[in-house]
């Protein structure tokens, strides 16, 4: 994507957040185009594989369901394996001529890891089990971190809360909210 195309395209909070035996990756359904809301009800959070891994992006959409798809091969050829399946993503994103050009972020998250995915070769896990990325990310970020230690408060509270935050601070941010939850066994 061009200087001039990434600083027309904005669209999207996404947030993971990990509390007791619940994972949830929420996001807003915003696309925009410079200072115009092209769509209100976009979908950025999918689950992948058998049903097993949720995961929300960041960034060009078909860059975004390109990747999808690629981690779901890395998730057939690597079952029960996030993290194997999201290295060999990234070591492929990085070598890859036409992966590359690919501007994108992802969080992904099963019932034992979260983690933020980049095409610069980074898989990262937080260790507050905490994700924001997009537009919106950081202040979703600190909202869930805010949010995460209050009583009664469970996962998905939390997710959809910060990305509430979010959308009242980012102006490429909403609160069409999708959410997708796993809960441990």
């Amino acid at each position: 994507m061009s200087d001039q195309q990434s600083s027309l395209w904005h669209a999207t909070t996404i947030v993971c957040v990990r509390k007791g035996k619940s994972v949830v990756v929420a996001g807003d359904g915003q696309v925009s185009m410079g200072d115009t809301v092209v769509k209100a009800n976009a979908i950025k959070v999918r689950r992948l594989g058998s049903g097993d891994v949720i995961s929300g992006f960041a960034g060009a959409t078909a860059d975004a369901f390109t990747l999808f798809e690629r981690l779901e091969a890395k998730l057939e050829q690597y079952p029960k394996q996030l993290t194997r399946a999201c290295v060999e993503l990234a070591k492929d994103w990085r070598t890859d001529r036409y992966l590359r050009r690919l501007e994108a972020l992802m969080a992904v998250a099963d019932e034992n890891v979260s983690l933020m995915v980049s095409g610069t070769g980074d898989v990262l896990e937080p260790s507050d089990g905490l994700i924001g990325i997009g537009s919106g990310g950081n202040y979703a970020l600190a909202a869930a971190r805010a949010l995460i230690d209050q009583d009664g408060m469970d996962a998905e509270t939390i997710a959809r809360r910060a990305v509430e935050i979010a959308s009242d601070i980012c102006v490429y941010t909403n609160r069409n909210i999708v959410v997708e939850k796993l809960e441990s066994k």
